[in-house]
Parts: C-alpha cells; structure tokens; sequence
C-alpha cells in the first residue's frame, strides 16, 4: 500500500484561492459599480436632453407669443386709426346739417339793405365782412344776431363810410361767437367765404 503524502504547502494554496476569490468579488463590484454609474449618467443625460427640449419649446411658444402680441399691437394701432377716421366722419356727419343752419342763420338774421361781402370762421368766432345802406341796418343787423339762439355777442370791429359812393354805403366788419359750432372749412385753416 502506498501512501500519498501532500509536499504543497496547504496555507499558500488557500492564500491563492482567496487571491482568486477576492479578484473575483473585485471585478463583480467594480463592474456593479460601473453599471451603476453607466445608469446614473444615461439618466441624467435623459433629464438633460429632456430640459433642452423643454426649454426649445418653451424659446418657440415665447417667439409665437411675441410675434401674436405684435400682431395684437398692429390690430390694436389700426383700430384706433379706424375709430379716429369714424369719429371724424360722424363729426363730419353732424357738422353738414349744423352748416346748413349756420348760413340758414346767417341770412335769416340779414335786415334789408345789408349785404355780405365775405365770411372768415376761426374756431367759436366768425367774422363777417358785408355792406350796408345805413349805419342803422348794421345795428338792426348786430340786434338781430345777439337775437339769434345761434350766434352771441356780436362786436363791430370796423365800420367805414365811402365818401365817394353816391349811395353813401357803409363797409363793416364784425365779430360774432357761434353757439352751436358749425365747420365752415378745413379744421386746419380758418373758414374764408366770399361773393
């Protein structure tokens, strides 16, 4: 019979398996970890890629947002154009009727044996510009103003007697204040209406 006798050292092969051991529970820890951190980083590069989209759209609806509140600005700037146009218009509608009034009024109050020679309106005040057979008609003529529920205050601003006219005519010129403003003209320029 024979025997076998172990001539190895028995301490040195275990320290050799634990060596084999430990690399191997080594490798399974770094490549865990390793898997760990690979899955960290695609989330957070999920989460990133994610945020930029997120703020892409938010850059595209801010633009569509800008743009739809210049296209606001536009529609609200040729609104009030077309409002403004409308009011003048309506002022213009109303002022036809009280312009047809106003020389309605003019020649109501006109006496016998005045003429007018020329109408200038600025604003409220009218001048009026006429001839007259006497002074006496020019003061009928003022009476019949102050009288009118359309003119107030009427003032002689000149009054000249032609010496050479056989007729003996007076030239005037007066002031008058409209109650109820009529336009005679442009709004730009002061009204003119001569014979």
């Amino acid at each position: 019979m024979t025997s076998h006798i172990n001539l190895l050292d028995w301490r040195g092969a275990r320290r050799e398996q634990r060596k084999k051991e430990f690399a191997t529970q080594l490798g399974i820890g770094v490549a865990f970890a390793a898997a760990i951190v690979g899955l960290v980083y695609m989330n957070v590069t999920g989460a990133y890629e994610h945020q930029v989209a997120r703020n892409d759209y938010l850059r595209q609806q801010i633009k569509e947002m800008d743009q739809k509140i210049k296209e606001i600005e536009d529609l609200e700037r040729v609104r009030g154009n077309l409002l403004a146009r409308m009011r003048v218009i309506e002022e213009l509608q109303a002022s036809r009727s009280a312009m047809v009034h106003f020389f309605d009024e003019i020649i109501n109050t006109l006496p016998d044996g005045v003429n007018i020679t020329g109408i200038k309106q600025q604003g409220a005040n009218v001048t009026i510009d006429g001839v007259a057979d006497s002074n006496g008609r020019i003061s009928t003529y003022m009476k019949n103003l102050d009288a009118s529920s359309w003119f107030d205050n009427p003032n002689l601003i000149i009054i000249k007697s032609n010496e050479r006219d056989r007729r003996r005519k007076s030239e005037f010129q007066l002031q008058v204040r409209v109650l109820t403003t009529p336009t005679v003209g442009p709004a730009s320029d002061p009204a003119e209406v001569t014979e």
